[in-house]
């Protein structure tokens, strides 16, 4: 693979005859007569090559089977499975907070939970970690709560954090869910309050 620019549209080469250059029938077609294996490595190139381009800004490719229209319908697949009935369901993240300590962790993620700030709180035992404070490396075992909740919430969750931890400077890291178990995100949107 060549990437020109992270702002061009790049061309894309494939060692293995994924395709026939020779045929005319559609890039879909061509694969069926393929084995099992090299259908598979050719499908997921297509859903790598689709990742790069969206995340460098590339929306075209000159060379992909020669057709940006297959390029662009694989990308908008591999993106938005799972969160195609977005009726149903609302934008929802994970949120990452470490605490010093279990019981620490279990009254911080009952409070969140009985205030519908999130719909679900994982309590991870036995972090290690390692950061820079006060001028010096710093080693603290940890546990880790991973919270999943509407991400119209991040700001009344990381004020009830902040509020009720123990740290001066509570973690929260929030980062998106792109896609998964429908029923599931459903589930999160059903049992947390409107922001």
């Amino acid at each position: 693979m060549r990437i020109l620019s992270p702002f061009k549209p790049f061309s894309v080469s494939f060692p293995m005859t994924c395709v026939a250059s020779t045929s005319t029938s559609s890039p879909v077609a061509q694969l069926h007569g393929r084995s099992p294996f090299v259908r598979a490595l050719c499908v997921l190139s297509i859903g790598a090559i689709s990742a790069i381009a969206l995340t460098t800004g590339c929306a075209q490719s000159h060379s992909l089977f020669g057709s940006s229209r297959l390029f662009n319908q694989a990308s908008s697949r591999a993106l938005h499975s799972g969160m195609d009935t977005a009726s149903t369901t609302v934008p929802s993240i994970v949120v990452y907070v470490t605490v010093p300590n279990r019981e620490a962790g279990r009254k911080l993620s009952d409070s969140i939970v009985k205030e519908r700030l999130a719909a679900c709180v994982n309590i991870v035992p036995g972090v290690e970690s390692v950061y820079w404070w006060e001028g010096k490396v710093q080693a603290d075992s940890e546990e880790l709560l991973i919270i999943k909740t509407r991400e119209s919430l991040l700001p009344a969750l990381t004020e009830h954090v902040k509020a009720n931890h123990e740290y001066d400077l509570p973690e929260v890291i929030a980062m998106p869910i792109t896609g998964g178990n429908t029923k599931y995100l459903e589930w999160i949107k059903n049992s947390t309050k409107d922001a």
